[in-house]
């Protein structure tokens, strides 16, 4: 796990990924550089940031996919969550990431919310956010799934 001394690498990690160490999420701006981190061959591979309070994965990514980083990290998180006392572990993404929402059904994760229209009121707080995501899709929704941990 990262430590206060990886702070500025997560970051720089998380902005060459995605632009910014910050996420709109459920119409809250984080900066994922004040989560527990876990990474993988020193931010070259995978990261995956994580809430111990809230037992959410906030951000996960592995380079290059289907290797078994993410599986990996994922797998960290929820050893992680579960000895916090976590009965599941919560993560949400947006309706273009169609990746992601196979990536995490198939590691027993189940869809548990959709907040249609939250991405717009993220970009109130990120204007960043593209109105065009992955596979040409418009980015409107949030997704959130949610894994038991026992």
């Amino acid at each position: 796990m990262s430590g206060p001394a990886d702070r500025e690498a997560v970051a720089a990690f998380l902005t060459a990924q995605w632009g910014s160490p910050q996420m709109a999420l459920r119409g809250q701006l984080f900066d994922l550089r004040d989560f527990p981190a876990i990474v993988t061959e020193p931010f070259g591979r995978g990261l995956a940031t994580f809430d111990p309070e809230a037992g959410e994965l906030m951000s996960l990514d592995a380079d290059p996919p289907g290797q078994g980083i993410g599986t990996a990290l994922v797998e960290a998180v929820a050893a992680q969550l579960k000895a916090r006392g976590h009965a599941a572990m919560l993560v949400t993404t947006t309706n273009d990431n169609l990746d992601a929402l196979h990536f995490y059904q198939r590691r027993g994760f189940r869809l548990v919310a959709v907040r249609p229209g939250a991405v717009e009121e993220a970009r109130r707080l990120k204007p960043s956010i593209p109105l065009v995501g992955f596979h040409g899709i418009p980015i409107r929704d949030e997704i959130e799934l949610e894994r038991p941990l026992t």
